[in-house]
């Protein structure tokens, strides 16, 4: 059987992972609601069993490969989209206590209905990541923040190290040749407070490169950061050149 929960099983077993047939059954339910939704409102251009097996699901677990989240860890997906990688995390690991934030709410009507049909629980949260990392009740708090926005990594770092906890990881899915980025963002990752932990570069089945970067937290926040989101992508962090 060739459909994207099957596929996943497979490429997983093949990566060490173990997913059981419960769970590979809420994949099933994962990759039939997404397909059906995204009939109605853009949730992703990968759309064939093939693609969402291995760009979507796959690649979203493959960071327990790398790292493991305490038992009971609180986990942050911010700029979640349809829901990568946090929901198939969590169902790897159903004792996260997951938090699922994008600023379009749209997005966040289909996670809802993926989270009620897979009985996860989840908090969805509908603001902008440099707002969210301003508020008592996400700054700071998180053991684990996760993205895999298309942003550059200076920028993407003042969107989620805020949210990071003292000794608090931070996951930046990026593609195979990170170092150029990683250098743009050694300033960033310094003056928030945090460091480069890890960093892994691998292939999907197919052959498609992959870096995870992780960072951790090992110093204090600023108060002054985040800053406003035009500002964020207008100046990113990044040390002044001398004359």
């Amino acid at each position: 059987m060739n459909d994207a929960a099957s596929l996943f099983s497979s490429y997983s077993r093949s990566c060490e992972i173990s997913v059981s047939a419960e769970q590979e059954e809420e994949f099933r339910i994962y990759s039939r609601l997404l397909t059906e939704w995204n009939q109605k409102i853009n949730l992703t251009a990968v759309t064939d069993p093939e693609g969402i097996a291995e760009k979507h699901f796959l690649d979203s677990v493959l960071i327990l490969k790398y790292y493991t989240p305490p038992e009971g860890a609180k986990v942050i997906d911010v700029g979640t989209g349809a829901g990568f990688p946090g929901i198939p995390l969590k169902i790897l690991r159903p004792d996260l206590k997951l938090t699922l934030l994008d600023s379009l709410n749209k997005r966040l009507v289909f996670l809802d209905t993926l989270l009620k049909e897979l009985n996860i629980s989840a908090e969805l949260v509908h603001t902008r990541a440099e707002e969210a990392a301003r508020r008592r009740e996400y700054r700071r708090q998180f053991d684990f923040a996760a993205a895999r926005a298309v942003a550059s990594l200076p920028v993407l770092c003042e969107y989620c190290l805020p949210f990071l906890k003292q000794g608090g990881v931070f996951a930046a899915m990026k593609g195979p040749e990170p170092e150029a980025e990683l250098k743009s963002a050694e300033y960033a990752v310094h003056l928030l407070g945090c460091e480069l932990a890890e960093k892994e570069i691998y292939r999907l089945p197919s052959g498609d490169g992959r870096s995870l970067l992780l960072f951790r937290r090992t110093g204090p926040l600023p108060a002054a950061y985040p800053r406003h989101g035009s500002k964020i992508a207008k100046a990113p962090l990044q040390k002044e050149k001398k004359n």
